[in-house]
């Protein structure tokens, strides 16, 4: 028996990376899924989003756990698509229990330096694509007195970070929309909950800008992001996780585990947000 036995999840940003761990849990532990990616690249973003062959790859892996996959190409910034996204898996399963509202984009810039476009696409995506999806799912989970909503937040939905507003913003946005989705839905029986996901290894935190962002200085590596990540987490041996550890605090929102739960945020960080703080760069 497993813990969503029965349950169709639908997954934003389901084609690689977190989105992908989303789906090979929730297979795992007996759903069926739908997978929405745009699969294609956002101008402002410095790093190589996933495509239709990603897409493709993940449907083969959940097939392989033997449960069914369905993925459609759609942008969460478009509420038509994200309509028509619920509406096939409804044809297709019957039924959507569960969303995942994971698409999610990341860039670096000062605040005073960020272009309207990056800014715009950052808030369009983290913030109100998460908003366009649960509000594409809300009345088939309504007329079903019955649902989970998951969103993925991030440590800084807790606090800021360093050359990326936009991105804090929309994090800290995201988790005030889970609350209030939560208390309107709560009357229908349909949960809301998010996770704030310390560093994790995905394409998303794994390309140049990011070692950069680590090793201080252009021209970074990998191994420098990867030991950087060590002194961002506070439990001993922990640097950049595998998505899995979000997927599986996902599972269990998403499961008769944490029937009670709902309007929560959960973060799953090594201990990074009980790290004492103190300035690295000091100005005198």
């Amino acid at each position: 028996m497993g813990l969503l036995d029965g349950k169709t999840v639908l997954i934003t940003g389901g084609a690689r990376g977190q989105g992908r761990a989303h789906a090979l849990v929730s297979a795992r532990e007996g759903a069926d899924v739908i997978l929405v990616d745009i699969a294609d690249q956002i101008a402002t973003v410095p790093y190589a989003m996933a495509k239709e062959s990603d897409l493709a790859e993940t449907v083969k892996q959940v097939e392989a756990l033997d449960r069914r996959a369905l993925s459609v190409v759609a942008d969460v910034r478009d509420q038509s698509q994200m309509d028509a996204a619920v509406a096939s898996g409804i044809a297709e399963f019957g039924k959507i229990d569960v969303l995942i509202a994971n698409a999610g984009i990341w860039t670096q810039g000062p605040f005073w330096e960020l272009s309207e476009q990056s800014w715009d696409d950052m808030i369009g995506v983290n913030l109100t694509g998460v908003w366009k999806s649960a509000k594409a799912v809300a009345p088939h989970m309504i007329e079903r007195q019955a649902g989970s909503i998951v969103i993925t937040s991030s440590v800084n939905g807790l606090e800021p970070g360093q050359n990326y507003a936009h991105y804090v913003s929309a994090k800290h946005g995201v988790i005030g929309l889970m609350k209030n989705i939560a208390l309107e839905l709560a009357p229908h029986g349909i949960r809301c909950n998010s996770i704030n996901p310390g560093a994790i290894k995905t394409p998303m935190t794994d390309h140049q800008g990011a070692w950069d962002m680590f090793a201080g200085h252009e021209g970074g590596t990998e191994e420098d992001m990867m030991a950087g990540g060590y002194s961002f987490h506070a439990l001993k041996g922990r640097t950049f996780m595998p998505p899995e550890v979000i997927a599986n605090t996902a599972l269990y929102l998403n499961s008769d585990l944490a029937a009670a739960v709902t309007g929560v945020t959960i973060p799953v960080d090594a201990g990074h947000m009980i790290l004492p703080g103190f300035n690295h760069a000091p100005v005198e």
